[in-house]
């Protein structure tokens, strides 16, 4: 922690409060949170900062999709759009957002709306002619004007939320209690390694809730690669391009696992901040460091950046969520909450 997040320790408190005077409010029904009769699965984090939420939902998406009809909603990050939108064939990364114009290219036969009021966002969701049976909220942990049937929360190995502070001092949205809100806790970015004795170490820090009476289920994942980068049309095998000098980009929360995965000594690296929108003199700086080598980037990146540059010159690595154990409890978790509310609505 550095020495200016310690002098805002004070602000640090301040927010919490705040925050806590927040939740009590909807806690108490003194400010209102809205039900909807399709089942709504909310995933997001306590902490500012990537902890995986992306590939969560596309984990979700690929669950799902193939006996509901599922719609994303999304507050859409730094789009140049206003309001509620559904994606169509005229939508971008700059009207959508870059994850989900993400979501709309890889999983077509689903709905994707952006809109920073999520209750409104549901309502118009469920006035297309095409309703959902399932509702993904991207992100809306904190957003308590939507009660959401299900909660999903999820946390960075070796960056928990037990083990952080409330902003400006720490990466805290809210304090830690606001885990008690959650049907399922994940400990995302794990070693594939991780042991059962780390894992049980880790539970014993997230899961005091059950002394409350509070059913809780915890599971650990971890970022699968894929084994190919993906031009639009090629594609190279990762082993392949490890050993070829290269130029890698990312604006992403946490780019390290992404380099360490792809790098060899001579590569280039190039970093952006998350959700950044590359400019004139950006994509110049990238053509210019990566001269005649191919570039690789993230596949939220790759949305961004496709457009600019050769699709010849870039490729993207996907990855997506894998369980270290246990997905089919997971899976029947989730499964069974769906069905029972979709019978039920």
């Amino acid at each position: 922690m550095n020495l200016l997040r310690k002098i805002l320790f004070p602000f640090a408190i301040l927010y919490g409060l705040i925050t806590a005077i927040r939740n009590f409010l909807f806690d108490k029904g003194i400010l209102k949170s809205y039900s909807f009769d399709v089942p709504v699965i909310a995933v997001g984090n306590l902490s500012v900062g990537g902890t995986g939420k992306t590939p969560q939902i596309e984990y979700l998406i690929r669950l799902l999709s193939q006996k509901y009809k599922i719609a994303t909603l999304s507050r859409g990050y730094k789009r140049k759009s206003e309001g509620f939108v559904l994606a169509d064939v005229s939508s971008n990364a700059a009207i959508l957002g870059d994850e989900p114009f993400q979501f709309y290219q890889k999983f077509p036969n689903i709905q994707v709306g952006v809109d920073a009021n999520r209750k409104n966002g549901i309502e118009q969701l469920l006035s297309q002619s095409q309703k959902p049976e399932v509702i993904l909220l991207d992100d809306a942990y904190q957003h308590r004007k939507v009660k959401a049937g299900f909660y999903i929360l999820l946390t960075s190995y070796g960056d928990l939320y037990s083990d952080d502070f409330m902003l400006p001092t720490g990466n805290l949205r809210e304090s830690r209690s606001g885990a008690e809100r959650a049907n399922i806790i994940i400990v995302t970015k794990c070693p594939v390694g991780l042991s059962i004795d780390e894992q049980n170490r880790i539970k014993s820090f997230l899961l005091p809730c059950n002394d409350k009476g509070i059913n809780q289920e915890l599971y650990f994942s971890y970022i699968d690669y894929d084994e190919f980068i993906y031009s639009d049309n090629k594609s190279i095998p990762v082993d392949e391009i490890k050993n070829v000098d290269k130029l890698l980009v990312a604006g992403i929360a946490k780019p390290e696992p992404f380099f360490a995965h792809l790098q060899n000594g001579n590569d280039e690296k190039l970093v952006f901040p998350d959700h950044h929108h590359f400019s004139k003199n950006d994509l110049l700086e990238i053509k210019n460091k990566a001269e005649n080598k191919i570039i690789v980037t993230t596949e939220k990146d790759f949305v961004r950046l496709k457009d600019n540059i050769s699709g010849e010159q870039l490729y993207h690595l996907p990855i997506k969520s894998s369980f270290l154990s246990d997905s089919e409890n997971f899976d029947k978790t989730i499964l069974n909450y769906v069905g029972t509310s979709t019978r039920n609505s």
